[in-house]
């Protein structure tokens, strides 16, 4: 063979072994676009998947890979964002009976050996409902949210019956806290109750799931509202308490609290047997808190004017009535001692001054007559009358003859004390002068001279155990018989405390109330709200008063010197 032979046998050979590294080249470059390609394909057919379930293959899911990735209901925050209500991805526990095949048995263990094992997993398990669900292999829920570590032991259990769904669980992260404004959502997804109700068509919304609503309440101040009202429920043995704070020029609802309360978290009889809202639903005589009212309405009609001027404080005969006060006061009173000292005659008598038509038209302007302006669903309806008898309008002077919630006496003393306006209550945050204008009532004059009334009863009368040093409180207490059979029980009080801070620049309203307290050692054995309502708010206004930009000022106070000549021991 020449060399020339033998150099193009080589070449030939070189020549080949290139062709094959780029065939294979190829072939390895198509096998990727391949298996890229089916990657592509899966993700699209799972992305249409997606988007058909939503609009046409059924009815609840996300019409939009957007909506898929959002949580199935809208968020509620407090007025700082602190997230009150959010979903979670959680499990459930299910009894499945045909896990085990058509016809098979429902269990491998027995109903009441499974039933001891899931007690040491669930301490709080009903055991007789889910004994006699297991025991008539009837399927369903056996508890709607299950933590992680507790899956794990039911799967431990090795009972296929038992599945652990993965859900959407809606969770209250603060628990009991706020939760008559809150409400809960039932297993059919839809809000009960409170605000969960109200709002219920927002949250769902796809459109607007992922802002959250932001309420008016601060959870601080909710919080400290709870624990001041549930000290003094318990110590004086009361069967429930209501209260509520109110910003006077906005009516934004800062707290709200009605105990007992129940835990949105776990609805069942007990939870169910709570939810009785106090503050909105419940209707009371409120007692000696109207007094200030009445006081107001006949300064605003021009019948008071001279502070000095003494009124007959001896027992009212009317209609084969009596109307007289707890204990002897004295021959004659004047406004200011009448408030300070809680006169029930003197009151009587100012409203018959003023008249029926024109008292009953004051309560009208200040909503008394409906149900109360609040977004809550639970609102009570107040027992009123359209005609006012002679002695009717005495009763409703000094407060009784009509019954009201805690939030309209709210609502009336935040119009009394702000300049005059009457505006409703509101659970929704209020931008910064974006608060409705609102009705007049009172002029503002009267609101000025009731801010002085206001302030001399915490200073001498029964609001002294109310008075938080350099908070510059004032208010009213009240202590109301229930009515009961053939009359008003005498040993069933009502306790009301209605308070305004600070009184020289009125910012909030506080309202404590205690549903018939008992006499013990922490109220020195007495049941009137000087002794029970108004230390509740003396302890509450110093917690919350630095949350709500409201600091102690030992330097400042409402000015009430004209009217401290005119009481006993009030002269400069």
């Amino acid at each position: 063979m020449t060399s020339l032979t033998v150099s193009t046998a080589i070449s030939s050979g070189r020549v080949r072994l290139v062709s094959d590294r780029q065939e294979a080249l190829l072939v390895a470059r198509i096998r990727v676009l391949l298996v890229a390609a089916g990657f592509a394909l899966l993700a699209l057919i799972a992305i249409l998947r997606i988007v058909f379930l939503g609009i046409g293959g059924g009815t609840t899911g996300p019409a939009t890979l957007e909506e898929a990735l959002l949580p199935p209901r809208g968020e509620i925050s407090d007025r700082n964002g602190i997230a009150l209500a959010r979903n979670y991805p959680a499990r459930a526990l299910w009894f499945n009976p045909t896990a085990l095949g058509e016809g098979g048995p429902p269990l491998i263990k027995t109903p009441e050996s499974l039933v001891a094992e899931l007690k040491a997993i669930f301490p709080d398990l009903d055991e007789a409902r889910v004994l006699s669900m297991l025991a008539s292999g009837k399927g369903g829920y056996l508890r709607r949210r299950v933590l992680p570590e507790e899956a794990n032991r039911v799967f431990e259990l090795g009972e296929v019956a038992l599945e652990l769904p993965q859900e959407n669980d809606r969770h209250y992260p603060q628990g009991t806290m706020a939760a008559h404004i809150l409400g809960f959502v039932a297993s059919d997804g839809k809000g009960r109750v409170g605000m969960e109700q109200v709002l219920n068509e927002r949250l769902s919304d796809p459109a607007l799931r992922g802002e959250p609503v932001q309420l008016s309440i601060d959870m601080r101040v909710q919080g400290a509202l709870e624990d001041e009202l549930r000290r003094g429920m318990l110590s004086v043995n009361a069967m429930g308490a209501a209260g509520i704070v109110l910003d006077v020029d906005t009516g934004e609802v800062m707290a709200l609290a009605s105990l007992p309360e129940f835990d949105p978290n776990r609805i069942d009889a007990q939870g169910e047997k709570y939810m009785f809202n106090r503050v909105t639903n419940q209707v009371y005589e409120l007692g000696s808190t109207f007094k200030p009212l009445t006081v107001a309405a006949a300064i605003d009609a021009g019948i008071v004017r001279d502070f000095g001027k003494r009124y007959d404080a001896s027992p009212v005969e009317i209609a084969g009535f009596t109307i007289k006060d707890s204990h002897d006061l004295g021959a004659s009173l004047n406004i200011a001692e009448t408030l300070i000292h809680s006169s029930n005659t003197v009151s009587a008598r100012v409203a018959d001054e003023l008249g029926g038509d024109r008292l009953r038209q004051t309560f009208i302007d200040l909503g008394m007559n409906q149900r109360p302006e609040i977004e809550l669903p639970a609102r009570g309806f107040p027992i009123w009358h359209d005609k006012w008898s002679r002695i009717k309008t005495m009763n409703v002077g000094f407060g009784h003859g009509i019954a009201v919630t805690p939030l309209h006496l709210a609502s009336a003393y935040a119009a009394m004390v702000n300049g005059g306006i009457y505006r409703p209550a509101t659970m929704h945050k209020i931008e910064p002068g974006m608060a409705p204008k609102g009705r007049r009532v009172f002029k503002a004059s009267t609101s000025s001279r009731m801010r002085q009334l206001l302030r001399m009863i915490a200073v001498y009368g029964t609001g002294k155990n109310a008075n938080a040093a350099g908070y510059r409180v004032g208010g009213k207490t009240g202590s109301a018989e229930k009515p009961g059979k053939g009359g008003y029980r005498k040993k069933s009080l009502v306790s009301t405390f209605a308070a305004v801070f600070p009184m020289d620049r009125p910012r909030y309203v506080v309202i404590a109330m205690l549903d018939e307290p008992k006499g013990t050692t922490a109220s020195s054995f007495q049941r009137t709200a000087a002794w029970n309502a108004a230390p509740i708010v003396g302890r509450l206004v110093p917690r919350i008063g630095p949350m709500l930009g409201v600091r102690p000022d030992m330097t400042r106070d409402v000015d009430i010197s004209d009217l401290k000549p005119l009481i006993p021991g009030g002269s400069e």
